[in-house]
């Protein structure tokens, strides 16, 4: 059983996470119809979580804006898997991140 939630734990949370700041800045994709977007909880750190499936390939993505975790030097989309590790590009680079993400369903 659930211990009683704190009420002020959401709030805490978008502060120090400014949710409110990324709506701004996280740029629109346009995924391609032939994938299935799965939205998931941003655990870890994560800004951004998210699946893409074609088939019965899927690959995993998150935006990591601080480096929580790991090192990029500036808010990074991170795919997994590809090529037997990671891809990571900028928050902006979406043409990047499409083709990484199409890579990995097509090696799957």
């Amino acid at each position: 059983m659930r211990q009683k939630e704190n009420y002020m734990l959401p709030y805490e949370y978008d502060v120090y996470m400014e949710t409110r700041k990324w709506v701004d800045e996280i740029p629109f994709i346009k995924f391609s119809s032939e994938w299935e977007i799965q939205i998931i909880p941003p655990f870890t750190g994560a800004t951004v979580r998210f699946r893409v499936k074609k088939g019965d390939a899927q690959v995993s993505i998150y935006l990591d804006c601080y480096d929580k975790l790991g090192y990029f030097g500036s808010p990074y989309w991170e795919v997994y898997p590809h090529e037997g590790d990671t891809f990571r590009c900028g928050i902006n680079e979406t043409d990047e991140l499409l083709q990484a993400i199409q890579e990995s369903l097509n090696s799957q």
